[in-house]
């Protein structure tokens, strides 16, 4: 089955496009690659959703209206994705749409929104579309993130040792061997908020590191930075940009206000490296498989590195045939596919749910919803082979 997986992380800067043939047989289910576009919002439409998110107070006209721009975006994408990567075969869209809340508090998550009204990419390709992955989860107890998780288990399953997948995006997240899964904390969020200030929005990010790189760590400002009880929460646990926005950086920063742009970009580059480092260290990874934007940023890797001290080896997913830059949309692409099928996108141990649950809702294309033939399997595929590495699975 060829599956569109549509993504827009905590970053919201763009919609990656991946498209995957899948074929499930047993417990083992093969991705091949069909390639990824990336679409980036248009400059209204992200100065919209940047000023309705939190801490920002917004109307439910706003939130209609971004709904249904949004629903627009991840449509078009699609339908240039089923042309250009999948010669107008694809046959199931997978929207995991544009996070703008996830509702926690004192340590439960209540509930989650995600917008981009999935009829429209329906009416524009003709195609089912599953959406709305989070709450499913919620319902059952869990925390909702990080999805990617089952994934990461089936994908890694059959390396050596105890490796670990971590996704540098707005926030950082990290999946462990043994299921234990969760935000580590904020990767771009923070540095991309400071450079978008300091730049009047001329830059939306550290392009290539380059500010880290011409900065000085503050340890001072570090160590307050570090003080977040975020940090020590026991797993399961998830945040977002309601806790990690430019308001809160701007109380950290009281009494460093003379610090350079590139002093503060320095020391935050400093802070994803330890917290991404100190979370592999807790789930005793033997080595991290990372993806997301933040593999783009040498600094940050380099620092990642350096805080692990060379005895994990950091390796981007792309050395085991998923591109860092597409491998979540590659993942709800597959979550999308479970849905379809009957099967369950969690796993419990990693979001906190009392138990696994097939995920999502489904918007009907224009024949309906070709539902698969019902399969013997209760269960997720234990395992997730990327075509040209299945050499690396049991």
């Amino acid at each position: 089955m060829r599956v569109i997986g549509l993504m827009s992380g905590t970053s919201y800067d763009a919609i990656d496009a991946a498209a995957a043939d899948l074929t499930l047989d047993g417990d083992r289910l093969t991705l091949t690659p069909l390639g990824l576009i990336n679409r980036g919002y248009d400059e209204g439409l992200r100065a919209g959703l940047a000023a309705a998110l939190p801490p920002a107070t917004t109307t439910l006209a706003d939130v209609c209206r971004l709904d249904t721009a949004i629903g627009r975006a991840f449509a078009a994408a699609a339908v240039e994705a089923n042309r250009e990567l999948c010669d107008g075969g694809a046959e199931l869209i997978a929207s995991h749409g544009q996070t703008v809340y996830h509702w926690v508090a004192d340590g439960q998550v209540h509930g989650t929104l995600q917008i981009g009204q999935p009829a429209w990419i329906a009416e524009a390709t003709g195609l089912p579309v599953v959406a709305d992955f989070r709450p499913r989860d919620i319902a059952a107890g869990g925390h909702g993130a990080p999805l990617v998780s089952l994934v990461d288990r089936m994908w890694l399953r059959g390396r050596p040792g105890a490796p670990a997948a971590l996704n540098l995006g707005g926030i950082a997240n990290i999946t462990a061997a043994d299921g234990t899964a969760f935000d580590t904390g904020p990767a771009n969020a923070l540095i991309d908020a400071v450079v978008s200030e300091a730049t009047g929005g001329r830059l939306t990010y550290d392009l290539d590191g380059e500010l880290a790189a011409r900065g000085t760590v503050h340890q001072g400002l570090l160590d307050r930075l570090l003080a977040e009880p975020y940090y020590a929460l026991a797993a399961p646990k998830t945040t977002g940009k309601e806790l990690f926005h430019l308001p809160y950086l701007r109380t950290a920063l009281r009494g460093y206000e003379a610090l350079s742009t590139e002093d503060v970009v320095a020391t935050l580059t400093r802070l994803t490296a330890r917290t991404c480092a100190d979370a592999v260290r807790s789930v005793r990874a033997s080595e991290v498989v990372v993806s997301g934007g933040g593999t783009r940023n040498p600094v940050l890797m380099a620092l990642l590195r350096a805080e692990l001290g060379g005895g994990v080896p950091v390796r981007a997913s792309d050395e085991l045939g998923l591109p860092s830059a597409a491998k979540e949309a590659y993942a709800f692409a597959v979550l999308g596919f479970l849905t379809l099928h009957g099967l369950p996108g969690t796993v419990p141990a990693s979001t906190g749910a009392r138990h696994a649950s097939v995920l999502g809702s489904i918007t009907p294309g224009r024949r309906g919803t070709p539902w698969p033939e019902t399969l013997p399997a209760q269960e997720a595929p234990a395992r997730l082979v990327v075509n040209g590495h299945g050499s690396r699975a049991r």
